[in-house]
């Protein structure tokens, strides 16, 4: 237990540790002071505006704002300039009081166990979350560790041995936001789900709702649903999973390409969740038996963020996938794609064509749209009429005509191409080629003068002109129409938390296939994240491109004449400047981007 006083932390000690440290000078701090005491004058004067109150009154009347958000609401930087964290704050504090430090990985913690032992209420007023508990004891989460009377209240409260760490008061708030929203919702909603079908009690007579009242209106399923949505866009979700099992329901977030189980929902509870999500995306939640799928626009910290919605039966129930599209992944600036310079010259090159086709290859997932669309972004104006043929439509941009397949009416991509072409369109987008209609189509569409972007599924940039030419496209139109291919692949990025230095070994090297020569100098220098909170223990955050891009030149062109085979395009596309999707990937390495696992898992050796 550590020691209580009678009094929280002061500002005026945070920022005497703050300069002993050495992270802001004695006159940054003696600015602080008078700031914070013209703060506090003014705030009592306006609760108090007849008498000119004592010290003591004037630390009563002040609104009741810990040290650590005190210091960070006046946006201080630190000796260097940068601006200091709140992080760092409470960090350096733990460390001056003996007190363990921890930031909270919300994806590691029990909903259960958090909201277990205090109220919601209790946890808001003393700024204090459970971060875990057994039979004797309860570890709890606090960024004030000298507040007597909030110590006292939690040993009553707890009624177990209490310890304490401490964390950045902004994330206890946020998690308590999250935990007790989410669960009591949860929670009440099975409550008012299982009473509604309790048909234990023949006698009385009960008026049963019906299924689309309890399931699509039920007022703690619309709070679940919303605290679910609100909790994947703080953890940078791209795509939520909600799996019926026998008995329960796995809810999992896939972050950085990988999937992490954030919670478990009661089974009478995942059909009213599920299809309190196909209202929204207007579905019909009286179709169980067929897959759908539809869309959510909604609205997260002052910014459109939309949800594509699709629903799967499966063994327990309905399957739900919830893509994420934040509109901020599309770049306004071509250079955040991740290219190197000689690829994004060639890239704008192709892009600003006035006709040709341009693919795009990879497998689901490799950012293939996002290229795509920062391209259509950028080439957007008043000038150009764009229209995409996509499936489904992904991201909606109102300076772009988009139209969606729909096969039931029979509008395919190749039937929606036909009609394009009497649009007066300059640039067109398919969002696959799949077959040799939609092919031809598109070919058709370049002769005419038209500039067209599409996506095809092969593993890399030379295979995709076999595979056209497997379809059925006359090699001679294709050499004339085609302008550029691209693959991509998307990797990982190193932690800048946690990331380490280190030399590679020379059985590493092996496995890079001798791209690098090391001949006549020392093994290089590569980084790798060691795990951390911020980066969830994985030693990566975020994700980059990486890219296989070649132009159709006349050597290729005659290549494609000849049906020269996928081996020899990729001589001539190499001797052209061509970098491999496994030499992208290592200068990433070489750059402290990306780690040499992560260059093995996504890419192979040509």
């Amino acid at each position: 237990m550590i020691a209580a006083r009678t009094t929280s932390l002061g500002f005026d000690e945070l920022l005497t540790y703050l300069v002993e440290a050495r992270v802001i000078s004695s006159e940054s701090a003696r600015t602080l002071l008078d700031q914070e005491l013209k703060q506090r004058m003014t705030a009592v004067r306006m609760r108090s505006p007849n008498s000119p109150p004592s010290l003591d009154e004037q630390r009563r009347l002040a609104p009741s704002v810990s040290a650590v958000e005190l210091m960070m609401s006046f946006n201080m930087k630190d000796i260097h300039g940068e601006p200091i964290r709140e992080d760092m704050i409470v960090e350096l504090f733990a460390h001056k009081v003996g007190v363990p430090f921890v930031k909270l990985d919300p994806l590691k913690l029990d909903a259960a166990i958090v909201t277990s032992v205090f109220s919601k209420p209790f946890a808001r007023k003393h700024g204090m979350l459970v971060i875990d508990a057994d039979e004797a004891r309860v570890l709890v989460a606090t960024s004030d560790p000298f507040n007597a009377l909030a110590m006292e209240a939690v040993q009553d409260v707890a009624r177990k041995q209490v310890e304490f760490v401490l964390t950045p008061p902004s994330d206890i708030q946020r998690l308590i936001t999250e935990f007790f929203g989410f669960q009591r919702s949860v929670e009440r909603a099975e409550q008012d789900l299982s009473e509604t079908f309790n048909l234990g009690n023949l006698e009385q007579f009960v008026r049963m709702q019906s299924e689309r009242e309890i399931e699509a209106s039920d007022q703690h399923v619309v709070n679940a649903v919303e605290y679910l949505f609100s909790y994947a866009f703080q953890q940078r979700a791209s795509d939520i999973h909600i799996e019926p099992k026998r008995n329960e329901s796995l809810v999992r977030f896939r972050i950085d390409g990988a999937l992490h189980q954030v919670n478990k929902l009661p089974a009478v509870v995942h059909r009213a969740v599920i299809n309190r999500i196909k209202t929204l995306a207007r579905l019909d939640i009286g179709e169980k038996r067929r897959p759908q799928d539809g869309r959510i626009k909604t609205e997260f910290q002052q910014k459109a963020v939309e949800f594509r919605v699709s629903t799967l039966p499966v063994a327990f129930g309905e399957k739900a996938v919830l893509r994420i599209f934040d509109p901020d992944i599309v770049h306004d600036d071509i250079r955040q794609l991740g290219f190197f310079e000689r690829d994004q010259q060639l890239f704008e090159k192709l892009i600003t064509r006035p006709h040709g086709i341009v693919l795009v290859t990879g497998p689901t997932g490799s950012g293939k749209t996002t290229t795509l669309y920062t391209a259509l972004r950028r080439l957007a104006n008043d000038d150009v009429n764009i229209t995409t043929i996509e499936d489904p439509i992904e991201m909606v941009f109102e300076r772009i005509n988009q139209t969606a397949v729909q096969s039931s009416i029979g509008i395919s991509f190749a039937s929606a191409l036909r009609t394009i072409l009497r649009q007066d369109p300059d640039i067109i987008m398919v969002g696959e080629i799949r077959d040799l209609e939609t092919a031809r189509n598109a070919i058709q569409a370049s002769l005419t003068g038209h500039l067209v972007f599409s996506t095809l599924h092969t593993n890399d940039a030379p295979s995709a002109v076999a595979r056209l030419l497997d379809l059925g496209i006359e090699n001679f139109l294709l050499a004339s129409t085609l302008s550029g291919l691209i693959a991509q692949r998307l990797v990982r990025r190193v932690c800048n938390g946690c990331a380490e230095e280190r030399p590679l070994t020379e059985s590493e090297l092996g496995q890079l296939g001798g791209l690098l020569d090391v001949t006549g100098g020392g093994l290089p220098l590569v980084r790798e994240g060691v795990g951390c909170v911020d980066c969830r223990h994985t030693g990566f955050k975020g994700r980059q491109g990486i890219f296989e891009m070649f132009e159709i030149n006349e050597a290729v062109r005659e290549l494609i004449m000849q049906r020269a085979s996928v081996d020899a395009i990729r001589a001539q596309a190499r001797a052209d400047g061509m970098l491999s999707l496994r030499e992208a990937a290592v200068h990433k390495m070489l750059a402290g981007d990306t780690s040499l696992s992560e260059v093995l898992k996504v890419t192979a050796i040509d």
